[in-house]
Parts: C-alpha cells; sequence; structure tokens
C-alpha cells in the first residue's frame, strides 16, 4: 500500500489512479449490493458496485455542507431509499466517516441485512481504505473553484 504524506493542516488531492488502485487492492466481502451515501459515498460506490459486479443503490443522507462544517445537529434522511429485502448482503459506502453517525443511521436503515461498511478515509467503518490520512481531502470528483 502507497503511503500518503500530508503536511499537518494541508488539504490533501488524493489522486484517483491510487483510489482506484486501493479499491482493486481491497479485501471485500460477497455482497449482493453496493449503496453510497450520498453524495459523497456515490463515486466510490459505483466503482466498488462495478468492481464487485453487483447493483448500485445510494441513501440520500446529508450533515455536513460542502466546507465540511456540521449543516444539521445530526445526520438526516432527505428521500426515502428504496430498501433491500432481509437477508441482503449490503456494502454501504461513504468518502469520509468520522462520528461514524451517518453510516449509523444508513445502518439502521438497513435492520436485517448483513451489512459491512467502507470509507475512503477516517475511522469506524469495517473497512477504511486510507486509515493513515488525518486531514480533509480533497476529492477528484468534487468540483474546485477556478
Amino acid at each position: 500500500m502507497t503511503a500518503v504524506t500530508v503536511p499537518a493542516g494541508a488539504k490533501v488531492a488524493l489522486p484517483f489512479t491510487e483510489i482506484a488502485r486501493r479499491i482493486a487492492a481491497a479485501e471485500l466481502p460477497r455482497v449482493d449490493l453496493v449503496i453510497g451515501v450520498a453524495t459523497g459515498g456515490v463515486v466510490p460506490a459505483a466503482l466498488l458496485a462495478y468492481r464487485l459486479g453487483v447493483p448500485l443503490a445510494r441513501f440520500d443522507i446529508n450533515y455536513r455542507a460542502p466546507d465540511n462544517s456540521p449543516r444539521r445537529p445530526a445526520p438526516e434522511l432527505l428521500a426515502a431509499p428504496s430498501l433491500p429485502q432481509a437477508g441482503t448482503r449490503v456494502l454501504l459506502v461513504d468518502d469520509v466517516t468520522v462520528s461514524g453517525q451517518t453510516l449509523g443511521l444508513a445502518r439502521a436503515l438497513l435492520a436485517g441485512c448483513e451489512v459491512t461498511t467502507l470509507a475512503l478515509k477516517g475511522r469506524g467503518a469495517d473497512i477504511v481504505l486510507f486509515p493513515e490520512v488525518a486531514s480533509c481531502v480533497a476529492w477528484p470528483w468534487h468540483a474546485r473553484p477556478d
């Protein structure tokens, strides 16, 4: 695994190639469905669903603003999702998990399913692809101001 070094307080730009490499190298469970937490988890969830050859769904849950400040007191479900049947093996994906509240809300919606959580960075997910990155990240799929 290639280490990512970031000066303290800096926002790291993770190259798409490194994200794709980590996804390709990850030991993933057998699942029936990948669910991305919108908006940040949708792109990595799509890459994972493609790799695993399974359908992709999304949960519209929001907590933070684009500048990473809390937008709400707690994560909030913005639209009623289509829920999988009990017993479905789900890989639940978000870009970042800090407190675990967003993944916790999403997991609660999946009662009766076998859920594995994956985050690109942070702590608290079953699988974290960039555990060494503690700073904020400039994801390659987010629009950047000119």
